[in-house]
């Protein structure tokens, strides 16, 4: 009887202990590479190491004081680490499962939009739209832009003689996160020989993360797109709206349920990794099939 009881109650010890587990590991994630990563940790040194002190060396009174001002810690956090919240709510809020189909197809129009305009006049852009993978261990550097995704603001980013056209712009939601960014260049050997490097750092970031990345040629004002490995070359505004769409919008409308285990499926491509790939054209475009673990 006494294992029936433990059995029944020593579950919520080690529910609790996972809960915690998973939200420090997520909370250090989230922090890590930011201006609040040094707050935190010399906050976490001194804390910890004051209520060790007074522990090891009995010092009441000061343990007392720690006890009484640990009301006021939940207030100090929130103080201290605004901006660290701020944006942990905004990208929250930017999730695929909070956004509206309405939303989606208007940052969809966005994108179009830009593409049409760069295309046009032959100017080379890099565009990633980030999804459940965040890109700042993917992204080598890259400065924080912040500001509303329109299609002014992209085709200002990009233009030539802007400090920071070069390089790719990264999409959260409705708002341009970084520009000025280094993407990862793929090490595949099989791709045709004119693509260049806008074009590999397109499909290497997709390689590695789940993120849409969309690119403009500057020679030719070609659109192409990347997405898991799987490179689209030279498609019409109509083709890469229809990809979007099929993408953004469907996974908008998807349940909790849903929405958890595309998440689960996504991964990070893992060192050692042998990839297999194929690559067929239809009439002006070029698909490059995903990668294939090694067995």
């Amino acid at each position: 009887m006494d294992i029936i009881k433990y059995l029944e109650n020593g579950w919520r010890p080690v529910l609790e202990i996972l809960i915690l587990t998973v939200g420090i590991y997520y909370v250090f994630r989230f922090v890590r590479g930011t201006r609040g990563a040094s707050v935190v940790t010399g906050f976490l040194v001194v804390f910890l190491t004051s209520l060790f002190v007074t522990r090891l060396l009995g010092l009441d009174v000061l343990e007392w004081i720690f006890s009484a001002f640990s009301a006021f810690l939940a207030v100090a956090v929130v103080v201290i680490f605004q901006p660290e919240l701020r944006r942990m709510l905004a990208e929250l809020g930017n999730l695929p499962l909070f956004a509206t189909a309405g939303e989606q197809r208007e940052n969809i129009e966005v994108i179009i939009q830009t593409c049409e305009r760069l295309a046009d006049v032959k100017i080379g852009a890099l565009i990633d739209i980030e999804q459940s993978i965040q890109l700042q261990e993917a992204v080598e550097s890259g400065i924080h832009v912040d500001c509303e995704a329109t299609p002014e603001m992209l085709e200002t980013i990009f233009f030539p003689n802007n400090a920071i056209h070069d390089g790719g712009v990264i999409i959260k939601g409705d708002r341009i996160a970084y520009a000025a960014c280094i993407f990862p260049l793929t090490q595949r050997q099989d791709l045709n020989k004119s693509l260049g490097t806008r074009h590999r750092a397109a499909i290497g970031l997709s390689e590695e993360t789940d993120a849409i990345v969309v690119a403009v040629s500057e020679e030719t004002g070609a659109i192409s797109y990347a997405y898991k490995g799987q490179f689209v070359r030279a498609v019409s505004l109509e083709a890469l709206r229809a990809f979007l769409t099929s993408l953004l919008v469907s996974q908008s409308k998807r349940n909790w349920l849903a929405w958890f285990r595309t998440v689960a499926k996504v991964r990070v491509r893992r060192p050692g990794e042998q990839t297999t790939k194929t690559e067929s054209t239809h009439g002006a475009a070029t698909t490059t099939t995903s990668t294939q673990p090694a067995k």
